[in-house]
């Protein structure tokens, strides 16, 4: 028996129904705040991540599926999109658009993680990021629409972290007074604290290890050491998410695993995933474009929601959801009727109406199957119907049954599709 690669797992029905409607929703909310949609390769040169996400981090260290293609170059799956994006961006000069570039992403990332609830090594995202421009009031509408995805969705009691880890001119100095601190306390720490020590102290921070968090609540906050402009882009920040009734709590330790994050850092958390409750999580990349080698200056910001620990959450806050029927399930009595019903499914389905077509001949077993399809009404088609031009439709739910014309047909499902 083959069975699929630990740490990987087939999306089956009904779930896939969410997601599609979790995805299409985000869809509508992106279209509202003019994103257009961006898709990137699934894998990339492996010089894009280590540049772009930082050769210290965990991702590139420890987590990233990377091959050597035959030609000799090397190649990654894509774990994470932001720096594909950017690629994107920098390669075909998209920042030469009129205005700001707003695009969004959704799709398939690869990390060797540890599976666990809500975490594989095949998983989905769905992300924006809005290039060309440093405006707080950029910043602030991330958030919103961040919160926006989450609430078309379905998610509710759900909290925002925001932080700032400042700019190339104030973290430095904190990062230097950081390490100093961190290695007379280095050997309280778990083990990959105690390399980052050495090689990315602000990553500490991020630290989820339980025995750990002592030391680290007892750190300096960066918040204490922001130059004024970054102390004042915050402030604007801060003060716009205020301003469009956005609660928040300020988490001076919030670092995010990525390198490329500078000022506005954020996370939304949820409480039906334990432990590990991050559902999303973004943030400022203005530095990222000069990075991957670009002559021009593209700040930006994004976000990027875990699809599977959003889908996790949604489904354990509604309890397990049966899997939706199609509209109608369409009984012929007969080879005659069998014809004249996969013409007229045809015409339902050009429609936009989800019809099942029974393969039995036996009314009452076609009927039992309509019932196990949860299909929404049944309509029986024999030879007196197809002689009168009108059709029986009952209504599964309520057992009612009464006689329509085609028009009436058309029209009462088309409606119901569209509501």
């Amino acid at each position: 028996m083959i069975r699929a690669v630990k740490g990987t797992r087939d999306i089956l029905p009904p779930a896939t129904d969410l997601w599609n409607r979790v995805e299409q929703q985000a869809r509508a909310v992106f279209h509202s705040y003019n994103y257009h949609e961006i898709r990137t390769p699934i894998f990339e040169e492996t010089l894009l991540f280590t540049r772009g996400v930082g050769e210290d981090t965990d991702i590139v260290t420890k987590e990233m599926y990377t091959f050597t293609d035959r030609d000799g170059s090397s190649l990654t799956l894509r774990p994470e999109c932001t720096a594909s994006v950017m690629r994107a961006v920098v390669e075909h000069r998209l920042d030469q658009q009129a205005g700001q570039l707003k695009l969004y992403y959704m799709g398939p990332m690869f990390r060797r993680e540890r599976p666990q609830k809500g975490r594989f090594r095949q998983f989905y995202q769905i992300g924006a990021e809005a290039i060309g421009s440093e405006a707080p009031a950029v910043d602030a509408e991330m958030v919103e629409v961040a919160a926006e995805v989450l609430r078309s969705a379905g998610l509710s009691d759900f909290q925002l972290l925001i932080n700032s880890v400042g700019c190339p001119e104030c973290r430095p100095k904190f990062v230097s007074g950081l390490q100093a601190r961190l290695r007379a306390v280095a050997a309280s720490l778990c083990s990959d604290c105690r390399r980052r020590v050495e090689t990315n102290p602000l990553r500490v921070l991020d630290c989820k290890v339980p025995g750990d968090q002592p030391v680290i609540d007892r750190l300096p906050s960066i918040l204490d050491c922001l130059c004024a402009a970054c102390r004042d882009h915050f402030d604007a920040v801060l003060a716009l998410i205020t301003d469009r009734g956005i609660a928040f709590e300020l988490r001076p330790r919030l670092v995010r695993g990525l390198d490329y994050y500078m000022r506005t850092t954020f996370e939304i958390t949820h409480g039906a995933l334990g432990a590990q409750n991050s559902v999303l999580g973004g943030g400022r990349y203005d530095g990222l474009a000069q990075a991957l080698g670009s002559k021009v200056r593209l700040p930006g910001i994004g976000f990027s929601i875990g699809e599977d620990r959003l889908l996790m959450t949604l489904q354990e806050q509604a309890g397990s959801a049966a899997q939706e029927g199609p509209d109608l399930f369409i009984a012929p009595l007969g080879e005659e009727a069998f014809r004249a019903a996969a013409r007229l499914a045809l015409g339902l389905r050009r429609a936009g109406v989800s019809v099942e077509m029974a393969l039995d001949a036996r009314l009452k077993r076609s009927l039992e199957v309509a019932n196990k399809l949860r299909a929404r009404y049944a309509l029986i088609l024999g030879a007196d119907e197809m002689a009168a031009g009108n059709y029986q439709l009952k209504d599964l739910i309520t057992g009612d049954q009464q006689t329509v014309s085609r028009d009436e047909l058309f029209e009462r499902l088309r409606a119901r599709h569209a509501g």
